[in-house]
């Protein structure tokens, strides 16, 4: 059993420790007993999204009364279930993370008329949602983009092209952020798309490491209506970054659940595993290896449902928090998981074999939604204006 000791802390209420004890049952019943087929990732992902839809869990992604389960996003949730799902199918957490991740713009800035249309049908899991903000030449520049927005009679039109979208190829609805140049330089705008719109196109899937939908989609004379706009026109980075703001704790949380689960498989397999004519778990150099990876796990968790807490408490931004959740997190499970793959030597190379699978998993947390070195920068930017701001 994974150590839950953490949930003590006064980080959470009563009603967060019940939710993660109901959700540990369900895991257990309903998500593991799904078939991890790699070979076929969108039937798994919407197999996943369907299952945590009936099970009420994607009612946490989005808010009340548009389906959720409450008026506003509650992010020490949304990493508590992250963290959870990611402990047991790297997958699970995916599905999960992108209904709210490709809702988010709509539930934080979208219309009431918007909200209405897409949120009930997404936390019922009867819709599928994505987030395509990256280009093939705008990752951490995300100003650089170039797909455009430019309104015509009763409504708008995009051009461009998006790539490294997660869900490309089975989601239903795709929010694209754009330059509006009618704003300015420095204009930008987010929209609703609809996955059957005649000008949008999934030019490319793309295979990686740990397979789940990704690929590129390519937007040609792609008509919108006005009231696809989300949040305001010209304001659409607003609408990206604080999304970003929103969600990126729950990057860590993933990475938490990914670390906490190469802990236990460790742990398990040195009281297992003999040598020399005793467990491994009796040799100084491997408890000093599990010591270490035991720190790590604790220090993420602090960071991460900080991060989540201090939101969750009214803090409109928690820009330094929240990149620092994602930075330590994601880069203390990559040390976690390779510790592990050590711990277990040959075996822990072998193609499926648990740790092999984090392995792979964690690889992409310490790039999407803000690279290790990026967070770095959003953290001294933080606080180079926060030291600004006390000495006028």
């Amino acid at each position: 059993m994974p150590d839950r000791t953490f949930l003590s802390w006064p980080f959470f209420s009563e009603e967060h420790r019940a939710l993660a004890a109901e959700l540990e049952v369900f895991v257990r019943q309903e998500v593991a007993s799904l078939p991890h087929v790699e070979t076929s990732v969108d039937a798994a992902c919407r197999a996943l999204v369907r299952v945590l839809g009936e099970g009420g869990w994607l009612m946490h992604a989005v808010t009340a009364p548009h389906g959720g389960a409450r008026e506003r996003l509650d992010v020490r949730t949304l990493c508590l279930v992250r963290e959870t799902l990611a402990r047991a199918w790297g997958l699970a957490d995916f599905a999960f993370a992108m209904q709210g991740l490709g809702t988010g713009p709509i539930t934080l800035f979208g219309s009431d008329a918007l909200r209405e249309r897409y949120l009930p049908l997404v936390a019922s899991g009867e819709r599928i949602a994505a987030f395509a903000l990256s280009e093939p030449d705008a990752g951490s520049d995300v100003a650089a983009m170039r797909t455009t927005a430019r309104r015509v009679d009763g409504g708008f039109v995009i051009d461009g092209v998006k790539t490294w979208i997660s869900n490309a190829g089975i989601a239903d609805h795709y929010v694209v952020f754009c330059r509006y140049p009618e704003a300015g330089e420095r204009g930008y705008a987010a929209f609703v798309v609809d996955a059957d719109n005649p000008g949008l196109r999934v030019a490319e899937r793309i295979d990686v490491i740990a397979p789940h939908p990704l690929g590129r989609i390519e937007l040609t004379e792609c008509r919108v209506s006005a009231d696809a706009l989300v949040g305001e026109a010209g304001a659409g980075m607003r609408v990206a970054l604080g999304t970003l703001d929103v969600f990126r704790p729950t990057v860590g949380a993933a990475a938490l659940g990914f670390a906490r689960r190469a802990l236990d498989e460790a742990l398990g397999w040195t009281r297992e595993r003999q040598a020399f004519g005793k467990a491994l778990n009796e040799f100084q150099l491997i408890q000093a290896l599990l010591g270490e990876m035991a720190l790590e796990v604790d220090a993420s968790a602090l960071l991460v449902y900080r991060a989540a807490w201090a939101r969750d408490s009214g803090a409109e931004r928690i820009t330094r928090e929240a990149a620092m959740a994602k930075l330590y997190a994601t880069e203390a499970a990559q040390r976690v998981i390779d510790t592990a793959v050590q711990i277990f030597g040959g075996r822990g190379v072998v193609s499926g074999a648990p740790v092999e699978t984090l392995y792979r998993e964690i690889r992409a947390l310490r790039i999407y939604e803000g690279t290790s070195e990026i967070q770095k920068l959003v953290i001294a930017g933080q606080l180079l204006k926060d030291e600004a701001a006390r000495s006028i």
